[in-house]
């Protein structure tokens, strides 16, 4: 028997906020706060519109990932910036558990629930990318990452990648870019927990020059990324076959 698709929409790079506890850490880094570094510009925005599109659960976070990275697994070594690297272990342990895991455990937990009640679950987590990085033009619009050793996660990348020629054919999407599907991630630690039957974990990136631009440009793209997930997934129709 089929399962029943159930989306889930996450945002772990969604703003630049430091809690007033830990301001100390980020006197003198404004600038980097404000910059790629800090935050995935626009990610929240489309998290927000997708969320809405998909009537799907939304989990966000708004705290930089300079404070600590969301999208890092526990052990990895750029899990907390250079700002508190350096922190006392207890001040980082505190910040671990104030701000990672649980949001983690938020996540994990509607997937794991929705998994229980028999629904496939699709993931998509969204990220922005800075254009240029470390001297090399990003040479992408948008970057759709997955596990290819997972069909499900890649036939809906194709599909979605299809879906976004024929609506937009200017638009350069490319697969694992700017980065690996399967590099250290948040999609990448579900996909141990969840089968690949059941749990389906895509990175959307969009670069950021598009976010940017701004006004009627960036709302724009936004539906159009949207509107061909929607198409790729097949939402709405009663289709037979699925990927």
């Amino acid at each position: 028997m089929t399962r029943p698709d159930f989306f889930l929409i996450t945002c772990e790079h969604g703003g630049n906020r430091i809690p007033s506890r830990y301001h100390g850490f980020f006197e003198g880094r404004e600038a980097l706060l404000r910059s790629h570094r800090g935050y995935d510009a626009g990610a929240l925005r489309i998290a927000r519109d997708m969320s809405d599109a998909l009537a799907a659960p939304l989990v966000v976070a708004t705290v930089s990932r300079l404070l600590i990275d969301l999208n890092r697994s526990a052990s990895h070594p750029h899990l907390y910036s250079e700002a508190t690297r350096a922190a006392a272990a207890d001040i980082r342990e505190e910040i671990h558990r104030r701000y990672y895991l649980p949001y983690r455990t938020k996540a994990e937990s509607r997937i794991a629930q929705a998994i229980g009640g028999g629904a496939r679950v699709i993931h998509v987590s969204c990220h922005s990318f800075t254009p240029e990085f470390k001297g090399e033009i990003r040479n992408a619009d948008i970057g759709l990452l997955y596990d290819p050793a997972r069909a499900g996660e890649a036939e809906l990348c194709q599909r979605w990648r299809g879906a976004l020629k024929t609506v937009a054919p200017a638009l350069k999407t490319r697969m694992n870019y700017p980065y690996s599907g399967t590099a250290d991630g948040f999609t990448v630690h579900l996909r141990r927990c969840f089968g690949a039957s059941v749990y389906l974990g895509i990175e959307l990136e969009i670069n950021q020059k598009h976010v940017f631009e701004r006004g009627r440009h960036w709302q724009a793209l936004r539906a159009t990324i949207i509107a061909a997930l929607l198409d790729a997934a097949e939402v709405g129709t009663n289709a037979e076959e699925r990927f």
